[in-house]
């Protein structure tokens, strides 16, 4: 066989392989249009079916302040489209809650043939702690952050001072607020993640806590209304759950040595 021959079939072969890695790429992106697709649409239908039960939700929602205010205390609007608007926003975070299975059932299916059976085992875990941190978040800061907040708020007013809050800044409020403590209570999983892929190391963390204190604060201050009991009923809880971490850390890193 010549030398041009041999380099011909080189390059029929490298030709080859690049058209079916292309073929490849493309039949990733199908599946992930086509999978995408369908969450979108799902969500969209959650939409349209839950907006009819955003009243109720906001009723029970708005329970911490009805409760702090005097008796018989409306909420207000203050513009024509507010109470709309509100409504659709609840909406569409029920209906990412409500629909989170499909979407994560479609997420899971996509990526799922890429993984080895332990990292599969892994994500899964990570997922469920992840999750059950993120309702803990949400639980703690409607249960107990809200009705000292707004009892603290709503007891400046007085005879000639009354409270009237609007519904649309008072769904702000929360909506920030729920966001401020479920993504604070992630603080185990961040840590435990960086340590397991060897970003950090367990003692390296633990020499840092006293700037871990300091941003705690620093983020729990930005992320809350300006109040000192919101800031610190963040802060601990962000200083707490790093501890935690900590410890789950080091007690996987421990458990891995001895496998």
């Amino acid at each position: 066989m010549s030398q041009t021959e041999t380099e011909s079939g080189k390059r029929t072969d490298e030709e080859q392989d690049g058209t079916t890695a292309g073929v490849s790429v493309l039949a990733h992106l199908a599946e992930l249009r086509r999978r995408a697709t369908i969450a979108i649409v799902v969500y969209a239908i959650g939409v349209m079916v839950l907006m009819n039960f955003s009243e109720l939700v906001f009723e029970f929602i708005s329970t911490p302040i009805r409760d702090a205010l005097p008796p018989n205390t409306p909420l207000i609007f203050l513009n024509a489209p507010d109470v709309f608007f509100t409504y659709l926003k609840i909406a569409l975070l029920m209906s990412l809650f409500a629909t989170a299975p499909v979407t994560l059932y479609q997420f899971w299916a996509f990526i799922a043939p890429g993984l080895y059976k332990h990292e599969r085992k892994a994500f899964v875990s990570y997922f469920i702690g992840s999750l059950v941190l993120l309702l803990s978040g949400g639980a703690f800061a409607f249960y107990i952050v809200f009705p000292l907040i707004f009892e603290f708020f709503l007891g400046f007013s007085t005879e000639n001072i009354q409270a009237m809050p609007a519904v649309k800044e008072y769904l702000s409020l929360v909506m920030k607020l729920l966001f401020a403590f479920g993504l604070s209570f992630q603080i185990p999983i961040i840590v435990m993640l960086l340590v397991r892929l060897n970003i950090v190391e367990v003692e390296s963390l633990a020499a840092k806590r006293r700037y871990v204190f300091v941003w705690a604060f620093v983020i729990a201050a930005l992320l809350t209304p300006p109040d000192i009991i919101s800031q610190v009923l963040l802060g601990v809880p962000m200083l707490l759950l790093y501890e935690v971490g900590l410890f789950l850390a080091k007690l996987k890193q421990d458990q891995s040595e001895k496998v």
